[in-house]
């Protein structure tokens, strides 16, 4: 393979990664996928990270703002979810207490260390993409995800409705606030498909 290929196949997992059938290998198929969930202008530069042996292993190394989890193939749901790396103590300190077996205590936790100021929150907003779907299909030539239904939240620690202007209960087509006031506050918007 030419050397700038290989490099377009590592960075962004081109079909030109193909497998001599025609298929992506496993690895460069978790990272189509995986950053699948993020705007088209943040995927070649996400950090992905995949499941093996129980735990997370990086899968590509980014220089962008966004890390990427793959599908958890042990998990029949499908479902990727790429975070503004700022999240990424609030969010490895979740999958380390679930880890644990602290699974229903996870945020009460969380919540209680950002208090304390040993887990750090980010000072600013910062976006989560998610596709997830029960019925999805994956293109092995192309790594394109069908099927999955995308969410898109803006973490906002702390932030209220009075300090945002948005409803606190789910409104159809409508961004609103979940968790208000607490480390954990977040938009969400839920498109149609």
């Amino acid at each position: 393979m030419h050397r700038l290929a290989l490099a377009a196949c590592l960075l962004i997992a081109l079909p030109a990664c193909a497998q001599p059938d025609g298929r992506l290998s496993p690895k460069d198929r978790d990272i189509a996928t995986a950053v699948a969930a993020l705007p088209e202008e943040f995927r070649a530069t996400a950090s992905v990270r995949g499941y093996a042996d129980g735990g997370l292993v990086d899968l590509r190394d980014g220089e962008g703002p966004f890390i990427c989890l793959a599908d958890n193939r042990a998990d029949e749901r499908f479902h990727v979810a790429c975070y503004h790396e700022s999240l990424e103590p609030f969010m490895a300190r979740g999958r380390a207490l679930r880890s644990e077996g602290h699974s229903k205590d996870v945020d009460s936790l969380r919540f209680a260390e950002v208090e304390a100021g040993t887990l750090a929150m980010p000072t600013h907003p910062a976006a989560l993409y998610s596709l997830t779907g029960d019925s999805v299909s994956v293109n092995d030539t192309t790594g394109v995800v069908t099927g999955a239904s995308p969410l898109y939240v803006v973490y906002i620690a702390n932030a209220t409705a009075e300090s945002t202007g948005l409803p606190t209960t789910p409104m159809p087509n409508s961004p609103w606030l979940m968790f208000p006031g607490t480390p954990k506050a977040h938009i969400m918007f839920v498109p149609e498909m």
